[in-house]
């Protein structure tokens, strides 16, 4: 099994291989075939009517959809142990977003009927999959709530709470995130001004929140950060 980038054997608990059981990640991982991108590799294009799906294995991808206008829109990130392209596999409709790779990324390459077979004699992994969709929906949901709800500076300390807490892991002082976004990334997903996430970025580092290094983001204060972004201190 190839490990992950938070350690060998160690996905994400919110993401589909870090949530079944053993015996069925051991199924999942010896459907398809093996597959490797390099940075900036399309993994699934938009409007695409092709049904596989894409299980990561390493490496950090990036969800985007072109809206009327033309311009592209981040939608949401994806790291190991997560898996993209189900819509299409399940309803058999168009691909919905384009995923691209953002660095070294190693995955499986699932067929439809491979996995159909897997969901009809493993109805965890089925119950799994369905609630990995579920939860990509609310988060959709608080994303835009978020928007009318709450100023720039709230908005981003939320979402990095949630990326720590989805794909983050933890060091001897603080947690790292487990993706790589850019400021301009990060002000698409909480819907503000480049500008103003450059400040929300600069105040959080000033106050001893957030700790920025080329390729790295590092959660100081995870408790405060989550009394700025308004939630619970249990998540």
């Amino acid at each position: 099994m190839p490990p992950s980038p938070h350690g060998p054997h160690d996905w994400p608990a919110r993401s589909l291989l870090g949530a079944v059981s053993p015996e069925a990640r051991r199924e999942l991982l010896g459907l398809g075939v093996p597959v490797r991108f390099g940075a900036g590799e399309v993994l699934l294009s938009e409007g695409a009517r092709d049904r596989h799906v894409v299980l990561l294995l390493s490496g950090f991808a990036k969800v985007t959809a072109r809206v009327e206008n033309g311009e592209e829109s981040l939608l949401a990130v994806r790291v190991g142990g997560d898996s993209v392209g189900e819509m299409a596999a399940m309803d058999g409709a168009p691909r919905s977003a384009t995923v691209t790779a953002c660095g070294p990324l190693a995955a499986r390459v699932v067929q439809p009927g491979d996995l159909h077979a897997l969901l009809a004699r493993r109805p965890e992994v089925h119950l799994v999959l369905t609630g990995v969709v579920a939860d990509r929906l609310r988060w959709a949901n608080r994303r835009r709530l978020d928007f009318r709800g709450y100023p720039a500076k709230v908005r981003l300390a939320r979402l990095l709470v949630e990326l720590a807490t989805a794909y983050g892991h933890p060091v001897a002082d603080g947690m790292v995130l487990g993706c790589r976004l850019t400021q301009p990334e990060l002000a698409a997903l909480t819907g503000a001004a480049e500008t103003t996430v450059h400040k929300g970025l600069r105040d959080l580092r000033r106050d001893g929140l957030l700790e920025t290094g080329y390729g790295s983001t590092v959660i100081r204060d995870l408790p405060r950060l989550r009394k700025l972004g308004d939630l619970s201190p249990d998540g």
